[in-house]
């Protein structure tokens, strides 16, 4: 999860410096982010923004998961390696978003770091022996 993390703190900087480039360099308004419209800004700060706002999206569901995983104890080769998928996957999207912006690329790393969070979440109900009550008592024995 740490690495998700990282990748938002670089996204968010990477937006913030297209942001106050584009109201040094006097092409937005330091007003237009006060409701993020009134004026046509450049097609980099869009892009910055848009991906970093999909750093709390689907992402969210990654999160979730991975603190239920590690709360319930569960293990296992699978998870880990859609988590890492995942993340990767996000790495990737990221990348897309922020460079060459190919809209078919992007999509086919969107959707599927998003198939991983749909397994790593069918993983996590469908987990042999795990119940309510036994989340319940593993919680409550921390």
């Amino acid at each position: 999860m740490a690495a998700m993390v990282l990748l938002t703190f670089l996204v968010g900087v990477v937006a913030a410096a297209a942001r106050f480039t584009g109201v040094r360099s006097g092409e937005v308004k330091y007003k237009y982010f006060k409701l993020m419209q009134g004026q046509e800004v450049p097609a980099r700060v869009t892009v910055t923004t848009r991906c970093f706002n999909n750093m709390f999206e689907v992402p969210v569901l990654f999160y979730v998961a991975g603190a239920l995983y590690i709360s319930l104890g569960v293990e296992g080769l699978p998870g880990v390696a859609l988590a890492w998928l995942f993340v990767a996957l996000r790495y990737v999207q990221a990348f897309i978003h922020l460079t060459y912006n190919n809209f078919f690329h992007r999509m086919l790393a969107f959707w599927t770091a998003f198939m991983c969070a749909v397994l790593l979440w069918m993983i996590l109900v469908l987990q042999p022996g795990l119940t309510a009550n036994s989340a319940a008592v593993r919680w409550y024995s921390l």
